[in-house]
């Protein structure tokens, strides 16, 4: 399948237009301990056409390391629902988790300041 055949259905105006429940099949929580700081990358274990398309878009992100935050930002869902699909891929091996140094305070200034910066570069 063509990366092209795995973004979501998007109106320009609107943003989603799939609620974000469906996405997630209704599930609230993921099963693996994620936050925003979270850096997530590919296993490169499965390919992203063996994929739903919300799944198979988070897996191409996930090439190089991208936090949560960031990949929320690229497929414009909420955070949480970013993180119940991330677990599920987690969960069967198509990625790695790390989170960030306990050390890393997540109010401290320099370090939002580097998450905005990584957004607006990838964005």
């Amino acid at each position: 399948m063509a990366e092209s055949e795995h973004r979501p259905l998007l109106d320009e105006d609107a943003g989603p237009l799939v609620r974000p429940y469906t996405v997630s099949n209704g599930r609230t929580a993921p099963t693996a301990r994620l936050d925003l700081l979270s850096l997530v990358r590919s296993t490169g274990r499965l390919r992203p056409s063996q994929l739903e398309a919300e799944h198979a878009e988070a897996l191409i992100l996930c090439r190089e390391p991208i936090s949560v935050a960031e990949v929320s930002a690229h497929l414009r869902l909420p955070a949480m629902v970013i993180k119940v699909l991330l677990s599920d891929l987690v969960d069967c091996g198509a990625v790695t988790a790390h989170s960030p140094d306990p050390a890393v305070d997540p109010t401290d200034r320099t370090v939002l300041e580097a998450l905005l910066n990584g957004l607006q570069r990838r964005l």
